[in-house]
């Protein structure tokens, strides 16, 4: 399995505080990253690295071979699904304009593409295409995170970065979408990041898991491996045994 992500020895800082510490991380094609610690640990920066949102003080971050520092970050960005909590829909935008947002920047796009475009992508969600006409303050927080996820797919990334998409809705919503994300990379084989400080979750989802702490990477594994051989005290409470 090849890596579409690799991270060598990056270290991060807002200002004074240094965020990460000499972090190496490969994600490999077409599995369920699920990255997971306490607040402060530096996971949402680590996301953001991917994606050059968040400036290196020192290491290296490479996106299918290439360099971020010798890329085009806006056409790379485009191409790399992004979503998070809440799902930070444009409240003015329809569900159709919202999902084919960044298909529209890269080409002009006819009504019938879009209307095709936004039935598909609602699919993949499980929501009925008549709601391609409402607007965000018109959706539920569940059909809200669905949304923000089907726009996130609409551009037909191989990668999905999620930081904490589901902590914002009920627990029976949160079992519905898990189930969905699951589904949905089942049938498109999108290899998926996913940040969540829940645990349960990580389990549920995760085909590996990174565990964070402190700026770095404390262990990392498949639900079986954690928890067969726990590094110290600090993962058995945090993953529960």
């Amino acid at each position: 399995m090849s890596e579409v992500i690799e991270i060598q020895n990056c270290c991060a800082a807002y200002g004074e505080n240094q965020v990460l510490n000499a972090v190496s991380l490969k994600v490999r094609e077409g599995e369920f990253l699920v990255i997971i610690g306490p607040s402060g640990c530096g996971k949402t920066t680590l996301l953001k690295l991917m994606n050059g949102l968040v400036t290196l003080v020192s290491g290296k971050v490479a996106v299918k071979g290439e360099g971020l520092t010798e890329c085009d970050l806006t056409v790379m960005r485009r191409r790399m699904g992004y979503a998070v909590q809440g799902a930070k829909l444009f409240p003015h935008m329809t569900v159709e304009d919202n999902i084919c947002y960044v298909p529209c920047l890269e080409r002009k796009m006819t009504q019938e593409e879009k209307r095709d475009l936004t039935e598909r992508m609602l699919g993949l969600v499980d929501l009925p295409g008549e709601m391609a006409g409402r607007f965000p303050r018109q959706l539920s927080g569940g059909q809200k995170q669905r949304v923000g996820i089907a726009r996130a797919m609409a551009a037909q990334p191989d990668i999905l970065l999620m930081d904490e998409p589901f902590g914002a809705v009920d627990e029976i919503t949160r079992k519905g979408l898990q189930d969905g994300l699951l589904s949905l990379q089942k049938k498109t084989g999108v290899t998926i990041v996913f940040i969540t400080h829940d645990i349960e979750e990580a389990f549920k989802l995760g085909s590996r898991i990174v565990i964070m702490k402190d700026g770095g990477i404390w262990q990392e594994g498949t639900k079986d491996e954690l928890l067969q051989s726990p590094r110290d005290e600090f993962v058995k409470q945090l993953i529960g045994i």
